[in-house]
């Protein structure tokens, strides 16, 4: 049985020219990620594909979980094009329920552990949800009593809460393996940060995708034989692509999930599984250096990490080679697209002081002034990208994509970099109002509104301010309603944020600072560059 394409209201398409310019030189091959999967689970039938502390999964017992999951979903009514809020930790669990939507041909809409009630009812209204997926309880985080929420207040969504190591919620019957998506089609929606608070969804098709991952596996060397740490959250773009567990499963490697980011789990799992790879973000990273346990754990197995989220310091990135006794890749990327690495056989000193190149020769890159003129090399601008894995625009987004994207597809991506003349790219900074602190990305104006509906707040500011170790933190102003009460305190305002409005962890200020009123600029409006030095 022949399927459509799969047609989404919202959904900005690559130019028929581009698209035919992309499939005739290779990129896009036709995979779908159910086909990617299938063919791991044909050539690697017997070799784990995903690791966690509770279970170990083959390939062939991967597929087989998937299939039955598969048949959970659709009994209960989801299938194509139907949007799926997929909301749990790095556990093996992910790897199946993400597997079985695509093999629904269903989209997830990849959110994050570490987000809440607020971030989760957000998504739910912006996809126009029809699931969501997540777990019971992991560590002290009880996931079920959100679930029971949404539920309740969203008759739409059906519901799924996953219990963690126990495979009896889905062994029912499994789906007959028909096509059910097509590789031109959506094949899931990602979640930008932006500015506005307001999340900006990401439309990836399963070729633009796919492209993305397998060059990337390519660029990083990797194979059967190699075994990834998943440290960060696996729904992260560059947990999941750069080339994380879609570039092992590629590959036929093997994923092993750390419950957290401690230096004390991960070098515990590096030795247990003889890890080779790891994914880290410049915090993580300085953690491991920095930590006491690298003198009682063998970590001779590690090959490379791959840093990336945020610009990694020279001098922590001279340190790799010889305190971890692997080589070091920067990664510089975002879910919108564009991937750039560092190379294997790379100087130190492009390795330690660049963020790389771009993975294609397709990659269009420009460097443009406040005008939008091209700049020399070695001259900072701002950075204009499209190219064969790079959207052309959010999903049901039109006014954002008028003010990121250009007249002839370019995507702005927020960034001042240098580029040089073979190609490679040094970040030097941000041009867009929002905060990177260690590779998450916050809007102030999302945690200003959350602090602005407490009653004793008159206004609030929030701004980044420079860390040596996560490159920015939140710092919040505010003015009370009433200056002399003293109130409301910092306490106060932590517990309003994480009890009250229920946001995720890493968006609540790191310091507050409490002022009689703001800095201003010559038309009067707040100075935020003054208040972030």
């Amino acid at each position: 049985m022949s399927i459509s394409p799969l047609r989404l209201d919202g959904v900005v398409d690559y130019p028929a020219e581009f698209a035919a310019q992309y499939r005739e030189k290779g990129y896009w091959i036709g995979q779908t990620h159910s086909a990617l999967l299938d063919s791991a689970v044909s050539a690697h039938p017997d070799r784990p594909a995903v690791v966690d502390p509770r279970r170990t999964l083959t390939y062939a017992e991967l597929s087989e979980r998937v299939q039955a999951i598969a048949g959970a979903f659709a009994a209960e009514g989801l299938g194509r094009g139907d949007r799926v809020i997929v909301h749990m930790p790095n556990t093996v669990e992910y790897v199946e329920v993400v597997f079985a939507l695509f093999e629904i041909g269903a989209l997830p809409v990849f959110a994050l552990a570490a987000h809440r009630s607020a971030e989760i009812r957000q998504f739910c209204t912006a996809a126009t949800a029809r699931g969501y997926v997540t777990v019971d309880k992991f560590g002290l985080t009880s996931y079920g009593d959100l679930a029971t929420e949404i539920d309740t207040d969203f008759p739409d969504i059906s519901t799924f809460v996953v219990p963690i190591g126990d495979e009896s919620w889905a062994t029912g019957p499994p789906l007959p393996r028909v096509e059910r998506s097509l590789p031109s089609d959506v094949a899931f929606l990602q979640l930008s940060g932006g500015t506005t608070g307001t999340p900006k969804l990401i439309p990836r098709t399963h070729d633009d995708y796919l492209y993305s991952v397998r060059e990337s596996a390519r660029i990083c060397d990797i194979d059967s034989s190699s075994v990834m740490l998943a440290v960060l959250p696996i729904s992260h773009n560059f947990t999941m692509s750069s080339p994380g567990l879609l570039g092992m499963i590629a590959v036929g490697g093997c994923v092993v999930m750390s419950p957290d980011p401690s230096p004390d789990t991960c070098l515990r799992l590096v030795e247990e599984h003889a890890v080779t790879h790891a994914a880290l973000v410049p915090p993580v990273l300085i953690a491991w250096l920095n930590s006491s346990a690298l003198a009682d754990r063998d970590i001779s197995s590690l090959e490379s990490v791959w840093v990336g989220g945020a610009k990694l310091p020279e001098e922590a990135a001279r340190r790799v080679a010889p305190e971890l006794g692997c080589a070091l890749t920067q990664v510089f990327g975002m879910a919108e697209g564009l991937v750039n690495y560092t190379r294997i056989g790379d100087d130190d000193e492009t390795v330690t002081t660049t963020q790389g190149r771009p993975i294609s020769p397709d990659d269009e890159i420009r460097v443009v002034d406040d005008a939008g003129a091209p700049v020399a090399d070695g001259a900072a601008g701002h950075l204009q990208t499209r190219g064969p894995y790079t959207i052309r625009g959010y999903y049901r987004a039109p006014e954002h994509n008028r003010k990121s994207f250009t007249a002839d597809g370019f995507y702005a991506t927020g960034d001042i970099v240098v580029r040089d003349p073979r190609g490679y790219l040094t970040v030097v900074g941000r041009s867009k109002d929002q905060i990177n602190r260690g590779g998450e990305k916050i809007a102030p104006a999302m945690v200003e509104n959350h602090l602005l509906a407490h009653h004793e707040i008159h206004d609030v500011s929030v701004v980044g301010i420079p860390d040596d170790a996560l490159g920015e933190r939140i710092c919040a102003y505010v003015i009370r309603r009433d200056p002399e009460s003293g109130m409301p305190t910092v306490s106060q305002l932590r517990a309003f944020l994480r009890a009250e409005r229920q946001v995720a962890a890493y968006t609540i200020p790191d310091r507050f600072e409490f002022v009689t009123e703001f800095p201003t600029t010559s038309v009067g409006k707040i100075d935020k560059k003054s208040q972030g030095r």
